[in-house]
């Protein structure tokens, strides 16, 4: 949020045509291809070519501050050990211009870019980033270019990021004679090959990489597959930058409201370096499916939290268009929608209604990314009897809907959620449209069309015009059975043939590595050299001289809060917020009632209550009846759990329900209407509710380990901020390890037993979810030309509320009481960590210099420690400041052992390190990237509303985090740290596999899973067993 000179007067007209150049016109080494204008979106497009390369350059102006730049490259990958992902990677680890370590990781700090990230896609590699300062701008540009188009491409970069051997503990290799057997042990380690290890064990990311094998021989597993990774050799990847990161092979992407002619003469100094070259113009295609039905079978792991009769994932695949008619894509996209979409939809009637089913397969629904269309559609949690079942029953629903036809009520439905989101006026804009146009625009789709909304629109509503139009393209491309049926088998020993396939793997390497070095202890000697340089390497990373990266800085954030005007007002007893700005005709609605002494077994039913309203019906509606109406009124109703910490005193919270709705300004009585009438009036005594609700339960359970592998430093986090406050206690009840076990043992529970129990707490929940108006309130952005309308339908909304409090009975106090140290065993190949700590309230001044503290750490140590020389993909330290904890946290970690203690140490290491003021510099630009990050209009205000944090305490928090000494930090970590941890007042929580040393110090607590064959965890005499036997 720096203030930029240049913005205002010159920043004028920025979408306006004139004020560009003519296609055909030369502007700083780049050609005008053409140019054009796009009302609905408010933006002008430019394409422009660079003369000396070919480099392919879109720029999307539009009056919006938060600019974006991007810069991509084909990469189709020639096999499947992942090396578009290792050279994503490693040419962020160093370039010619900045010849330090990992200047992507260095510059995190010296930026007030509110995103920066790199994607490796399927067939395409990317490197975007966004930020409102035009010099921040200038200078990550800067650092990105040279990163792909010069990058070092050290070999100790490739072994660090890619893969090698090395000992399971780094710090052996120094430790030499004296180190534990256990800590040497020879693994395979690499921060990609981690961090796929970790993906595989997503079941739901394993079917779909595996069907995409199938159907899509021709692109190879960009990610990298574990077992074939270790087959990459440094001189490959050199080779792969060389002949894909040029210019000639290059989109470039810029959006916002900054000069399109900086960007250019910026862009076209780097690139003019390079002479043209032929780009990879190879657009790939999936198998042809034209010779009738294909069935593919593969094993998969089984799902410990899922009825073991229920492991079965099976899904059919049709091929479409090509996804250059941009009309023909976006219509079958809107018969997916019409298909698929919705409890009231065909398919889930017929598929996950009807029993045969308890979720979608992870690749269902219609994908347009590649130059063919792909429909599939499949379920998981299906029955070995049920297989076959499911694709008949696929046949039969699209005859049916072929000869029922398409509702237009329901099509309007559709058309009205895209005019929805097209006023809509978000933070992230730009970088939305990139991620849109940019993955069709590497298949040759035209970025122009697809920017064409209102064109593709009216072409589509003119042939449905014509009558039979959807109805046609169904007959068109699925009433056949040209299709793929691709099954995942449940397999016992899946997890142990990893391991065993591993060894094998790895004994395999160091047999080679032993042969080459004339004996084994050669060879040990040999890969713990390895080792030593390559921590010699990453040691350079916390004392070299950084000066060569460019900087923004601190004296330029202003002191002062940009404020966001609201008001407050009174509505019949209840607290009304209101803020007023241009949006669109769109009115955001939020509201909050919060409960006294609610009971837990109520509160851990709050997420299973909001899935029942939007699943059951109501006695007069059916489901499908009210999601239409959804759809057609609204751009969504919904309610949640609610809590919020005091700012005054984190001990103390207040809890309750949220609900929330979007409407256009006409149609806010039916958004109110509909709010009600589903949290209300919801039918949990039909015939159906309790077979319903069961498949709720199942949907949820379905998944939930694939859930907690791709978000398991959450959930670490989560219990380990369970014991240091009510809040924390509470929300883990609600979102945690806690909900997890609960959904998966209701999932469980037999038929027989019914669900009577739960519906009547379910209907509890009714009863109190809008009781009592005291403790209501409510909160309104919209125009200011809507207020007066809004205020006379919240009346109403509110006199047609049930009158009266309707309180729980009172509960005892929770009991804080907890273990130190707690291990959830998951059949996970890396783990997930955490450690917290309780500190101090927002209004406390200690808080500023533990948000300083945790950036610090984490940059200046854990990512250097725990990824670089650690193998984990992520680690670091976070300070909730409305939350009162400090913690630290791992993520798909391959090394446990060793990052407890780097996370036990790291407050002494922060009291003992001197830390310059550049440190501190960078420390709190990182901390404004979030502080000043652009808010959506419909986020404005809502902190104020949700936790109570008023301006006033904002403004005082900005000016102490700006002020924060270099005492104040070792203050804070010696205080919060090391004396917490003195006074044993911090929580371990790891999961993952468990291993000897999860042992009587841990508190092992279980999900509740059905028992698998323990994995065989190998140590060095198996290998070589296995070796020998090789």
């Amino acid at each position: 949020m720096l203030r930029n000179a240049s913005k205002g007067a010159l920043r004028k007209g920025v979408t306006e045509l004139s004020k560009y150049p003519k296609p055909g016109d030369k502007i700083h080494g780049f050609t005008l291809l053409r140019s054009k204008h796009v009302p609905e979106l408010e933006l002008t497009a430019l394409h422009l070519q660079h003369d000396k390369t070919g480099a392919d350059y879109l720029h999307v102006a539009r009056e919006d501050k938060n600019n974006v730049f991007s810069i991509g490259f084909k990469t189709n990958p020639p096999d499947d050990t992942g090396v578009p992902h290792i050279l994503e990677h490693t040419t962020l680890c160093g370039s010619e211009k900045y010849p330090i370590r990992d200047p992507f990781f260095k510059m995190l700090p010296r930026t007030l870019s509110n995103f920066m990230n790199a994607f490796t896609a399927s067939d395409h590699t990317f490197y975007p980033f966004a930020t409102t300062n035009e010099q921040d701008f200038k200078n990550l540009m800067s650092v990105y270019l040279d990163a792909t188009l010069h990058p070092l491409l050290k070999q100790s970069d490739f072994t660090q990021e890619g893969w090698r051997i090395g000992p399971e503990n780094p710090t052996v290799a120094a430790a030499g004679d004296s180190a534990k057997a256990v800590d040497s042990k020879l693994v395979f380690k690499g921060v990609v090959y981690n961090e796929m290890k970790g993906q595989m064990s997503d079941a739901g990311y394993l079917y779909y990489i595996k069907f995409q094998d199938h159907i899509f021989p021709a692109i190879n597993n960009s990610g990298g597959d574990p077992q074939k990774i270790t087959d990459l050799t440094y001189e490959q990847l050199k080779k792969f930058h060389a002949e894909h990161y040029h210019p000639s092979n290059a989109k470039v992407f810029t959006y916002g409201d900054m000069p399109l002619e900086d960007h250019l003469k910026d862009v076209n100094t780097q690139l003019s370096a390079f002479t043209r070259i032929q780009g990879d113009l190879d657009i790939r295609r999936p198998i042809d499916l034209s010779g009738g039905p294909q069935y593919v079978k593969v094993p998969g792991p089984i799902d410990p939290l899922m009825d073991k009769e229920m492991q079965y994932k099976t899904s059919t695949s049709w091929l479409m268009g090509d996804t250059t008619n941009i009309l023909e894509t976006f219509s079958l996209g809107l018969l997916s929608a019409l298909l698929m979409d919705g409890y009231g939809s065909p398919l889930y009637r017929n598929l996950i209604e009807a029993g045969l089913g308890t979720e979608w397969s992870p690749n269902s629904g219609f994908d347009n990314s590649g130059r063919i269309g792909m429909f599939s559609i499949g379920l998981t949690g299906v029955k070995e009897a049920d297989v076959p079942k499911v694709k008949a029953a696929i046949h039969k629903t699209f005859q049916v809907a072929h000869s029922n036809g398409f509702d237009r009520s329901k099509i309007d439905g559709y058309l009205h959620q895209l005019e929805l989101s097209l006023k809509h006026k978000t933070a992230n804009f730009g970088m939305t449209l990139m991620h849109r146009v940019k993955p069709h625009w590497f298949e040759g789709v035209d970025p122009f069309e697809s920017l064409a909304w209102n064109d593709t629109v009216a072409a589509f509503e003119a042939e449905l015009a014509k009558g039979g139009y959807l109805e046609g393209l169904l007959e068109k491309y699925l009433l056949n059975d040209n299709t793929l049926t691709f099954t995942m088998t449940p397999s016992a020993t899946y997890a142990d043939e990893l391991v065993q396939e591993e060894a094998s793997r790895l004994a395999t390497k160091i047999a080679k590595v032993t042969k080459e070095a004339g004996g084994e202890a050669e060879a040990r000697a040999q890969l713990e050299k390895q080792e030593l340089e390559l921590l010699v390497e990453q040691g350079k990373s916390n004392t070299q001289d950084l000066s060569c990266l460019p900087t923004v800085y601190v004296k330029d954030i202003p002191r002062q809060k940009e404020v966001v005007e609201v008001r407050d007002s009174k509505i019949d007893n209840v607290n009304v917020q209101w803020r007023e700005a241009p949006t669109n005709g769109l009115t955001y609605f939020r509201a909050v009632n919060t409960f006294e002494n609610l009971p837990e077994e109520l509160r851990s039913l709050i997420p299973l209550f909001t899935d029942c309203i939007m699943r059951l019906g109501t006695k007069d509606m059916a489901m499908e009846q009210l999601e239409d109406l959804i759809k057609l009124k609204t751009g969504g109703v919904g309610a949640g759990y609610y809590i919020s910490p005091s700012p005054f005193d984190f001990k103390s919270s207040s809890e309750g329900m949220s609900f929330s709705g979007t409407a256009l300004d006409r149609n806010v009585p039916d958004m109110f209407q509909l709010l009600r009438k589903l949290v209300l009036e919801t039918d949990f005594d039909s015939a159906e509710a309790q077979l319903r609700i069961r498949q709720l339960l199942q949907g949820s359970a379905d998944g939930a380990v694939n859930n907690i592998a791709s978000s398991g430093h959450v959930y670490a986090r989560a219990a380990a901020e369970s014991g240091l406050s009510d809040c924390g206690r509470l929300k883990e009840q609600v979102s945690g390890l806690s909900q997890v076990k609960l959904v998966t043992s209701l999932a469980s529970r037999p038929e027989a037993e019914g669900l009577s129990d739960v519906v009547e707490k379910l209907k509890a929940i009714q009863n109190l979810a809008f009781s009592g108006t005291n403790t209501f309130r409510a909160a309104f952005t919209c125009g200011t030309e809507s207020v007066g309308q809004n205020e006379v339908l919240l009346q109403k909304f509110l006199s047609s509320l049930p009158g009266g409090q309707s309180s729980p009975p009172m509960v005892p106090t929770l009991d804080l009481s907890r273990n130190a140290k707690t291990f959830f065993p998951l059949p996970y190949q890396v783990y997930y960590g955490a450690l917290a700590l309780p500190t101090v309230s927002y209004t406390s001044p200690a808080g500023a210099p533990l948000q300083i503290l945790a950036q610090l750490l984490t940059h200046k140590h854990l990512h250097h420690e725990i990824r670089e020389k650690g193998g984990a993909y992520g680690g670091g330290a976070y300070s909730k400041g409305i939350n009162g904890v400090f913690g630290f946290y791992s993520y798909r970690d391959p090394n446990p052992q060793n990052t407890m203690s780097i996370m036990r140490n790291a407050g002494q290491w922060a009291v003992e390190k001197q830390w310059t003021g550049q440190d501190l510099e960078e420390a709190k630009l990182s901390v404004f990237q979030s502080v000043d990050a652009p808010q959506s209009v419909s986020d404005e205000g809502m902190t104020r509303f949700l936790s109570g944090v008023s301006d006033e305490m904002m403004q005082t928090r900005r000016e102490q985090l700006l002020d924060v000494t270099k005492d104040q930090v070792r203050e804070a970590a010696q205080k919060y740290i090391v004396d917490a941890l003195a006074k044993k007042e911090g929580n371990m929580v790891f999961l993952g596999e468990k291993k000897t040393w999860v042992d009587g110090e841990w508190d092992i607590r279980e999900l509740g899973m059905a028992s698998l064959p323990e994995p065989e965890t190998l140590g060095e005499e198996d290998i070589k067993q296995t070796m020998s036997g090789s």
